[in-house]
């Protein structure tokens, strides 16, 4: 009886979190599908459930008369720049935090998430001064700058915890065989760290292309950006079909790619981490 109540319990319990996950996530994003689809010339008004003529008049409307082309090369010129930079400049911190003991090591990790509990404005508003006062003006280059600070502690966790998985065996064993130091990081390091990397370079990546202050303040109004867009369209003249089109322009790629981080770290040997087969 024990049992049979428990295994009830466990299917009532998935499709709770089934059913809850439905309406968080499919349901925003199903009602921005069909208001994107709302045709200019029928609009969308109590009393109707569903819009009375459905059609992508929207998607060519955005696509032809505002700066959305501009930004979508804008958003995915900067995105994949921040995510290199931020890898480089993450890597020998992640090691040192992964792979080392030194004093101060908790103070200094903590010291690293710094920028993720400083309001987004409040960065923004410093960086574009700072910019100012040292005669930087490219509008690229200052939100490269910005996102770079502002995303660094992401790929410092995600690589520290890649680092901190590698077997010492493997690498004394790498060493007492005479290889050098590239081979021992090629043999070594870079199989456990690789998943990681590739997490890493995507989760700046999305979160790169989807952040407002920074690109904002910074680059408006010369250098426009996906999220610009999208919330001119959120503001004072408030068009909810044509911001439903922004938006869905602007999540469907990262959730792709979301989903395929999640699936190539799923697909990844755990006898490759743990050593253990």
């Amino acid at each position: 009886m024990y049992l049979k109540n428990h295994h009830w319990f466990n299917r009532l319990l998935v499709a709770t979190v089934i059913i809850v996950g439905a309406v968080w996530l499919l349901l925003p994003f199903a009602m921005a599908a069909l208001w994107s689809l709302v045709d200019i010339n029928h609009p969308w008004a109590y009393p109707d459930v569903l819009p009375p003529v459905l059609s992508f008049s929207r998607w060519i409307e955005v696509w032809n008369t505002t700066a959305l082309p501009e930004a979508l090369r804008n958003s995915y010129t900067l995105a994949p720049c921040v995510a290199a930079v931020t890898l480089v400049l993450a890597l020998p911190t992640a090691y040192a935090f992964g792979r080392l003991e030194f004093p101060g090591k908790p103070v200094l990790q903590a010291l690293t998430l710094l920028p993720l509990v400083l309001p987004g404005f409040v960065v923004a508003i410093f960086f574009s001064s700072l910019l100012i006062n040292l005669g930087l003006y490219s509008r690229f280059l200052g939100i490269l700058i910005g996102h770079t600070v502002v995303l660094l502690p992401y790929a410092i966790r995600i690589l520290t915890v890649s680092f901190s998985l590698i077997r010492q065996d493997l690498i004394d064993a790498a060493r007492d065989m005479g290889a050098s130091r590239i081979a021992v990081f090629r043999t070594a390091y870079m199989p456990i760290i690789k998943p990681g990397l590739i997490a890493a370079f995507i989760i700046v990546f999305i979160l790169s292309i989807e952040e407002f202050g920074i690109a904002y303040i910074v680059g408006a109004p010369d250098f426009t950006t996906v999220p610009t867009i999208l919330y001119s369209y959120l503001g004072y003249n408030f068009i909810r079909p044509n911001a439903a089109v922004v938006s869905l322009i602007l999540v469907i790629p990262n959730v792709l790619l979301m989903l395929l981080v999640e699936r190539f770290l799923a697909s990844n040997n755990p006898a490759a981490i743990t050593g253990k087969g």
